[in-house]
């Protein structure tokens, strides 16, 4: 005898409050509903109803064993589901928030090639700064940047995320290279939506704070001031990596780069993840580790 057996008749007598409307339910006689849940209180040698003519209720014990096998039935469900999702076509409507900028670049191409292959899905996505409520807003998915607060949410890594000191070796020659962070207070730093860098200095992440004659809270105004030569700048990898490849903007101060953070995947806190969201995860996990990669050299340096 199978120890699964006469689970379903319990779980349905103690949610419908009497055995005929559970055989109703289950599409079986009542009979046969008494019969698996006797059976099952003699293998657990305890009862787990009190019975009267009219109704039945639970027992402390049924009352425990309950609550056990709802979550058994329920990851039971889960598993038949995840297992018939794996070849589901996604459909439907998908709605998503990203920020503008980084948005506009990765996510968004990366959306349209999804929705290529997929023609029966439509997608919504706001482009916004403000970090909008998935759940007020109804939304499905979220790309958030560098690190996490909001605990009702799930999430999925999707990529690595670096930040860069960097200047334009124009104005490295003009200025000269700092060489710890302290030296940071005589360079003009270009600020963006923060004037408070991050570092990491004697094992330990700090913030130093920096002051300049330029500040724009726009990341892609910051890298073009950068490459200009105005001073130095603190951006996120997938602003400076090409340039940093091209020898365009230099690497500064490595040894004290902060703590790596990431770009998020974000959604409702839910078992089970339907095919349209779960697959559009997974292909931008797979186009965002295509993006450049940039190994800096070893003891370059830069006179004024």
């Amino acid at each position: 005898m199978s120890r699964w057996e006469g689970l379903d008749e319990f779980v349905a007598v103690a949610e419908c409050g009497q055995f005929s409307a559970a055989a109703e339910r289950l599409g079986l006689s009542t009979s046969q509903v008494s019969r698996q849940v006797a059976r099952l209180e003699d293998r657990l040698q305890s009862r787990l109803f009190y019975r009267s003519t009219r109704r039945v209720a639970l027992t402390e014990a049924g009352q425990l064993f309950l609550q056990h096998c709802q979550r058994l039935q329920d990851a039971r469900e889960e598993a038949l589901r995840a297992i018939g999702d794996l070849g589901a076509e996604p459909k439907g409507l998908l709605r998503m928030t990203c920020a503008v900028a980084y948005g506009e670049r990765f996510i968004v191409p990366l959306v349209n090639d999804f929705m290529a292959r997929h023609p029966q899905l439509r997608v919504e996505i706001e482009l916004s700064n403000r970090q909008l409520d998935l759940l007020h807003e109804g939304l499905d998915l979220a790309i958030r940047l560098g690190r996490l607060q909001d605990s009702r949410l799930m999430a999925a890594r999707l990529a690595p995320r670096e930040m860069y000191l960097c200047a334009a070796p124009e104005y490295l020659q003009r200025y000269g290279r700092p060489h710890s962070l302290s030296e940071l207070a005589r360079h003009n730093c270009l600020i963006g939506s923060s004037d408070h860098w991050s570092f990491v200095d004697n094992g330990r992440e700090t913030q130093v704070r920096v002051q300049g004659n330029w500040r724009c809270n726009s990341g892609q105004a910051v890298l073009d001031a950068a490459l200009r030569g105005f001073g130095l700048c603190q951006l996120p990898d997938y602003y400076v990596l090409e340039h940093l490849a091209s020898g365009a903007l230099v690497s500064l101060l490595q040894q004290h780069r902060p703590p790596n953070t990431a770009v998020w995947a974000l959604y409702p806190q839910q078992r089970h993840l339907s095919p349209k969201v779960r697959q559009l995860v997974d292909h931008l996990k797979a186009g965002l580790s295509e993006r450049i990669e940039y190994r800096p050299q070893q003891n370059v340096t830069a006179n004024g």
